[in-house]
C-alpha cells in the first residue's frame, strides 16, 4: 500500500492520463468520488487531494480529446469538496456529543466545550483554512460538527474554503503543470505543493517549541 501510494504522488500525471485514456468521461465521477471521500471521511484521509487537483488541472490543459475539462472539472470537484465537507461535519455532529457523553474517560465533557468555544471565536477562519492543509481538511469538519458550529456559517465557510482549494489547484496545474522543468520534475512539485500546504501547520508548532528558550 505504502509503494503504491508513493508511486501514484510520484507519476500521478502518467496515472491520471491512464485512467482518462481507459475510462474517458467517467473519470468524472472516480474523480469525485475521491476528492468527496478525502474531504467527508475521516478514514481516507490517505487519499490524494493537493497533488490529484494539481495534476487534473496538468491533464485538462493538453488533453485534445475533450474529455476533460477544466471548467467542469473545477465545479465537479468543488461540488465533491462541499458535500465531503457537509458529510463529514454531518458525522461529527451526529456522533461527537453522545461520545463525551462522560462514559468514556479520554473524551471528557470539558473537551467538548473547549471544542465549542474554539469554533465560536475562529470557526469561520479554521474552516477556511483547513481546506488547504492536508489531514486536517479531513478532520476539520468532523470536528466542526462535534463543536456544534453552527451548520449555516459552516456551509458558508466551507463552500468558500472548498472552492477556493479546489480552483487554486486545479487551474494552478493547468496554467503551470506543463511548464518543462515542472512537467520534468512532476513527482517533485507534487511532494513540494504537499510540504508548502502543511506550512500553517509546522510554524505554529515550531514557535511553540522556541518560546521556553526566548523567554526570562
Amino acid at each position: 500500500m505504502i509503494a503504491w501510494l508513493i508511486d501514484l504522488v510520484l507519476h500521478l500525471n502518467r496515472h491520471l492520463a491512464a485512467l482518462l485514456a481507459a475510462v474517458g468521461v467517467w473519470t468524472y465521477p472516480i474523480l469525485f468520488s475521491i476528492i468527496f471521500a478525502q474531504t467527508g471521511l475521516v478514514v481516507a484521509v490517505f487519499l490524494p487531494g493537493d497533488s490529484l487537483l494539481f495534476g487534473v488541472g496538468t491533464l485538462a490543459a493538453v488533453d485534445t480529446t475533450g474529455r476533460l475539462s477544466a471548467p467542469l472539472a473545477s465545479l465537479v470537484l468543488g461540488l465533491a469538496a462541499v458535500l465531503g465537507y457537509a458529510v463529514n461535519y454531518g458525522i461529527g455532529r451526529r456522533i461527537g456529543p453522545p461520545a463525551f457523553s462522560g462514559r468514556y474517560r479520554l473524551l471528557k465533557v470539558e473537551y467538548l466545550r473547549r471544542t465549542e468555544a474554539f469554533f465560536q471565536r475562529h470557526g469561520g477562519k479554521a474552516v477556511v483554512v483547513s481546506c488547504f492543509i492536508p489531514v486536517i481538511r479531513t478532520c476539520m469538519p468532523f470536528v466542526a460538527g462535534v463543536g456544534r458550529m453552527p451548520y449555516a456559517r459552516f456551509q458558508l465557510y466551507s463552500v468558500l474554503g472548498g472552492f477556493s482549494w479546489v480552483l487554486l489547484l486545479l487551474w494552478g496545474g493547468y496554467f503551470f503543470g506543463n511548464v518543462p522543468l515542472i512537467r520534468r520534475n512532476f513527482g517533485l512539485v507534487t511532494i513540494l505543493i504537499i510540504l508548502v500546504s502543511l506550512i500553517p501547520v509546522v510554524l505554529p508548532f515550531l514557535r511553540r517549541r522556541r518560546a521556553p528558550a526566548g523567554g526570562p
